[in-house]
């Protein structure tokens, strides 16, 4: 599957008020926590991959997943390749890739307003040391991506927001853009 997302730097007030105006049901709301790791034997940064442990807390529950995002495969949006899955124990898979020579590398702490728009989730992120954010996605087979991006620009419109705004940059590679 390739995940379909579109990210904007936006008010959250503006699009509360425009997701109300559209019908959109909220979801939920959540805190996750996110560890980027380097590999020992490619560059992530230079291949456009990331490798992540996420902790994410819900009404006082917790789950943890690991994921894998491969590079973006087009320039229009931020989508890519995703494998993801769930994880018993956070701590144990860190271990694990510890040992086999994967390091962390940065944590990214957000906290995100999920909303359900159409088919697709709309995402209020604030970002710790970066800000507020939106983003619009859906996963989809590689046959629809075209499709999907184009009418994920239109519900980007119907917001109020400006497509032409999209940042592709992950929140990682913002935090550390910000810190150099």
């Amino acid at each position: 599957m390739y995940e379909v997302e579109l990210k904007v730097r936006a008010s959250h007030d503006a699009v509360r008020d425009r997701l109300a105006a559209l019908g959109a049901d909220a979801v939920e709301t959540v805190v996750q926590v996110d560890t980027y790791y380097d590999a020992p034997h490619r560059n992530f940064a230079a291949t456009d991959e990331a490798l992540r442990i996420r902790r994410e807390t819900h009404d006082d529950e917790s789950t943890t997943r690991v994921t894998y995002k491969g590079p973006l495969v087009e320039e229009a949006s931020k989508t890519r390749r995703e494998i993801e899955t769930g994880v018993d124990d956070a701590d144990r898979l860190d271990d694990i890739f510890e040992a086999l020579g994967f390091s962390p590398a940065a944590v990214v702490e957000k906290e995100r307003e999920r909303y359900a728009l159409d088919e697709f989730t709309v995402t209020l992120d604030t970002i710790d040391d970066l800000g507020e954010f939106v983003e619009i996605e859906r996963e989809v087979p590689e046959d629809a991506v075209e499709t999907v991006r184009n009418e994920a620009i239109d519900r980007l419109r119907d917001l109020n927001l400006d497509p032409d705004d999209q940042i592709r940059t992950s929140y990682l590679g913002l935090l550390l853009n910000s810190s150099e």
